[in-house]
């Protein structure tokens, strides 16, 4: 499957026209529409409202391969676009809103920091999965182009990849990889803290 992933951004092409490869596999691999799937977001994230702050969720116009980002102001129902966001090539189905169907934003970026590049401040950066398609996709080039006064990122120490397994999308691995990230937080809330604290002088 990572190679069927992988072979569409190898060939030449723009990113959209690689993304948009990627997204034709999706739609070839389960029809669009992902109703099944919207459900089992429903039950786990256990809101239907968008919260009152600034959430952006990620997502790729499968058809099109234009990335896409939803917001509270975007017409589009919380549940779909979180079921968008999740919803990897080959796995599960593309997710049909409007007439449209979406894949998972991480076609695009497997953290999409740069979506906050209008914040001034501070930025914090939490990357399960930090490995980048391109340059242009790592997290220190799109933490560049923002325009942040500080950053941090945090990735997976050695333990907490162990405790992944090979397959990110294995469900037995969850309790594990709870664990695991319960016990690097301890590790890394100061480093955090301290970012956030200068932020509030």
């Amino acid at each position: 499957m990572m190679l069927r992933l992988v072979l569409p951004m190898l060939f030449p092409g723009a990113s959209r026209t690689k993304r948009r490869r990627i997204g034709a596999a999706a739609l070839r691999a389960h029809p669009a529409g992902g109703h099944e799937r919207v459900e089992v977001i429903r039950s786990r994230i256990g809101v239907e409202e968008w919260p009152e702050g600034d959430l952006r969720i990620t997502t790729v116009n499968a058809q099109t391969g234009e990335f896409v980002v939803f917001t509270r102001d975007s017409g589009v129902d919380l549940v779909h676009a979180v079921a968008a966001s999740c919803a990897v090539p080959l796995v599960w189905p593309a997710v049909s809103i409007y007439d449209t169907a979406f894949i998972d934003g991480g076609m695009r970026s497997t953290t999409n920091a740069d979506v906050a590049r209008d914040a001034t401040d501070v930025v914090v950066v939490l990357a399960p999965l930090p490995q980048a398609f391109s340059r242009a996709t790592r997290i220190s080039a799109q933490l560049a182009r923002g325009r942040a006064a500080r950053h941090v990122v945090i990735t997976p120490d050695r333990q907490s990849l162990a405790a992944f397994g090979s397959n990110v999308l294995d469900p037995s691995r969850r309790p594990d990889a709870a664990r695991e990230g319960l016990r690097q937080a301890t590790a890394v809330i100061e480093e955090i803290r301290a970012v956030w604290s200068r932020s509030a002088r």
